[in-house]
């Protein structure tokens, strides 16, 4: 749910896929709204600011943005506990699930707040089970390991508790109300035998690569980019700066449908299209809008 991420992620689908079969890629829960947090006294204003905020945020990484935001999110804890269970039904399953989680904040603007709200974002993900992702978001076994991610997620390597800057977002760990610090969202930990490396904040594709070089040289040597029918079929849904980094060639390809956003489009696999909860149609089978 933190924008910061949400813009990183042309640059990390780009990482992960250069990678694919060569290392482990490990996702660790933040929670970045907790239950612990008290509510707004004034639920429309804090909604107003935290659009605005976005707002900001998106014109430095350019990603999408919601049209209108109806709130902000209550909590963090079940869309995190769903896409912890979606995991359990391998990685191409939680990759998609994790994708829908983060568009109900910045694409349709109607937050997963809500154990339903979150399992209902992932209808129509291929090859998932709804049921037992349903079983699986209530389960101990995901819930602890939740609170493992939020607990790692407030102990952060000294390496971040003083960034320099050179971004919009430098990424310095942020203190917490008991006094301690957490991780800056989103921030990557790099670990190889040789040591491990630290890349909070907003970054370029090229500073993730010059870390993995460091830690393990050559190992993304060979990666090219996907053709834009490739990206789509691969990812399902892209943004203006994932399919620029992401796919190399005519835009847009046979079938991509554009989903109308409050700063651009999201272009959607055509099947993807077609079950994505809160996509509008036309008669012609192009998206129009969010509902």
């Amino acid at each position: 749910m933190c924008p910061w991420a949400w813009g990183s992620e042309p640059a990390f689908r780009r990482l992960r896929t250069a990678l694919a079969g060569r290392v482990r890629w490990r996702r660790a829960y933040a929670v970045l709204f907790d239950d612990e947090d008290d509510p707004a006294p004034d639920p429309a204003a804090e909604t107003a600011y935290y659009a605005g905020y976005i707002e900001r945020i998106s014109a430095h990484t350019g990603a999408p943005r919601a049209a209108r935001l109806s709130r902000v999110a209550a909590s963090s804890w079940p869309s995190s506990l769903v896409a912890g269970a979606a995991e359990l039904q391998g990685a191409d399953v939680a990759e998609q699930v994790l994708r829908r989680l983060r568009e109900t904040v910045f694409v349709l603007g109607e937050p997963a707040d809500t154990l339903e709200a979150a399992v209902a974002a992932a209808h129509g993900v291929p090859g998932l089970d709804p049921d037992r992702l349903r079983s699986d978001a209530a389960s101990s076994g995901v819930l602890e390991r939740v609170r493992a991610d939020r607990a790692e997620a407030r102990r952060p390597v000294p390496e971040v508790l003083s960034v320099e800057g050179g971004s919009a977002h430098p990424g310095t760990a942020k203190e917490t109300l008991d006094g301690g610090y957490r991780y800056a969202l989103p921030t990557l930990l790099l670990r190889a035998p040789s040591g491990y490396r630290a890349v909070p904040g907003l970054r370029p594709y090229e500073t993730y690569a010059a870390a993995v070089e460091e830690l393990s040289p050559g190992l993304l040597d060979g990666a090219t980019p996907l053709s834009p029918s490739e990206a789509l079929e691969l990812h399902r849904s892209l943004t203006e700066p994932e399919r620029h980094l992401l796919a190399e060639g005519a835009w847009p390809p046979p079938g991509a449908v554009p989903l109308g956003t409050g700063n651009g489009s999201l272009w959607l696999h055509p099947d993807e299209a077609s079950t994505q909860p809160g996509v509008t149609w036309n008669s012609s089978r192009t998206a129009l809008s969010c509902d």
